[in-house]
């Protein structure tokens, strides 16, 4: 009989998970909105547990994997009044809207924080 390592047991399921999280990992660390350098990591936990006769043990196996975040999104709110009169937090904007970039298209008018107030 050829001796065989845990991880080949449960007809290779527990080697397939590593394998899974370590596709998760890969496309963690080629993702353009995480952090290039931040670490990421395996974890294969293997529990053990026999019986009262020590006869059979019964294995469970989790592998989880921890990835880096997605990088924060910036942007600016500048506070103003509306044409009511009423308080507004606009999406701040490169330019000033309608002004023409140097690449010929025109800035958008900005995003307006749609404010609720108890009545």
């Amino acid at each position: 009989m050829e001796k065989q390592s845990i991880i080949d047991m449960a007809m290779g399921a527990i080697k397939e998970k590593v394998d899974y999280e370590m596709s998760k990992i890969i496309d963690n660390i080629l993702d353009i909105n995480t952090k290039a350098t931040g670490k990421r990591a395996l974890t294969l936990t293997i529990s053990l547990q026999p019986d009262d006769e020590r006869k059979q043990i019964f294995v469970n196996a989790v592998a989880k994997s921890k990835l880096e975040p997605t990088n924060p999104i910036a942007t600016a709110l500048y506070i103003t009044g509306d044409e009511n009169g009423e308080i507004a937090a606009v999406e701040m904007t490169p330019q000033i809207p309608g002004q023409t970039r140097m690449n010929g298209e025109e800035q958008e008018e900005p995003n307006v924080l749609r404010l609720i107030k108890n009545v």
